[in-house]
């Protein structure tokens, strides 16, 4: 196994992580603003998770809950954080090979 390829492993584990994360975040917090607690997770730690890593996660979670997709601000920070976490797999696939 080549250096690049133990690279692309760890990269995708790290994805796989984060969007888990970020998935079962935006799930939690839609469940808890369906309820009402006053106390939910907050859309910096929401953002964060998304940006570092989990963007398809994010992506899924916001379809999947239908959860603040009415704010262009996280429509645009989960738009642009899965392309350049794509860009970065896809880069990181083609020096693998």
């Amino acid at each position: 196994m080549t250096y690049h390829q133990i690279l692309l492993c760890i990269y995708c584990a790290y994805l796989v992580f984060f969007s888990l994360v970020a998935f079962v975040a935006y799930g939690r917090d839609k469940s808890m603003a369906k309820k009402g607690t006053p106390v939910r997770i907050k859309e910096k730690t929401l953002l964060f998770l998304t940006v570092f890593g989990g963007g398809i996660g994010a992506c899924a979670g916001r379809l999947f809950f239908r959860h603040k997709t009415n704010k262009s601000y996280f429509t645009l920070t989960v738009f642009l954080s899965l392309i350049s976490q794509l860009a970065i797999l896809a880069l990181m696939i083609a020096l693998a090979l």
